[in-house]
């Protein structure tokens, strides 16, 4: 179960991703006093006895710096240098409240970029220009809008791209963990076994090396007896038949 501190900081991170997909004006100075309140909690969070797992705290923090990147971005003066710095944001990949369909920060984000790709295309050919220019002039400003709208999709296929890799990357990653933990596993059990072999082959060994003593002994015994016999017999043979002269 969530802790009462974690409950708060979800809240205030949906305000915050609330805030962020509207025009800011007036709110901007909130949204920023939100934000520093938000690192604080994150921060408390991880030193929390009943903090959240790993893989949540990582999914809190990226959004709360997707959050912060968006504000440093939108600082910046040149519509060019918001647009590059939006290009480096991550967001969220997991929606911050249950009825969300679509992560709040990814949704921000799309928005950031097509408000910055807008902005770019006016700075680099103005609307009130582009009507006063000759028909030929005003396709060359269709052309190049063509040409931002075609770039802008090239980034976002091969930033799909990429996000793509990164998972396949993980998935394989996380396979062959598994593999090579079995295989440990089994190695294990193969080390085990040869020691229980072992050990069973140095039992055996010390029996039979009793059992090879004992009949060595009993085989002793019996020559003796033997050898005794012949020579007592010799001994009768002689006394009882003497030498004919």
């Amino acid at each position: 179960m969530a802790s009462r501190l974690e409950i708060n900081f979800v809240r205030l991170l949906s305000r915050c991703e609330s805030i962020a997909s509207e025009k800011r004006g007036e709110t901007e100075w909130r949204l920023e006093k939100y934000v520093g309140a938000l690192e604080e909690m994150l921060v408390a969070l991880r030193k929390s006895l009943s903090k959240p797992t790993p893989e949540v705290l990582t999914e809190y923090t990226r959004k709360v710096d997707f959050l912060k990147g968006l504000l440093e971005a939108d600082k910046l003066s040149s519509p060019t240098e918001k647009a590059l710095a939006n290009q480096f944001l991550a967001p969220g990949r997991t929606p911050t409240i249950a009825n969300e369909r679509m992560p709040a920060t990814k949704t921000v984000h799309m928005q950031t970029k097509a408000r910055c790709t807008g902005e770019m295309r006016n700075e680099l050919c103005p609307a009130s220009f582009r009507s006063g220019l000759p028909l030929d002039e005003r396709q060359s400003a269709a052309e190049l809008e063509a040409v931002l709208q075609h770039h802008h999709n090239l980034q976002e296929k091969l930033a799909d791209d990429m996000l793509n890799l990164a998972r396949n990357l993980k998935n394989n990653s996380l396979a062959a963990q598994n593999i090579i933990k079995q295989d440990n596993q089994t190695l294990g059990q193969s080390m085990r076994q040869a020691d229980l072999n072992f050990e069973k082959l140095k039992t055996e060994s010390e029996r039979l090396e009793q059992h090879t003593k004992k009949s060595v002994n009993w085989l002793l015994w019996i020559m003796l007896v033997l050898v005794s016999f012949t020579f007592i017999s010799m001994i009768l043979f002689i006394r009882i038949f003497p030498r004919l002269r």
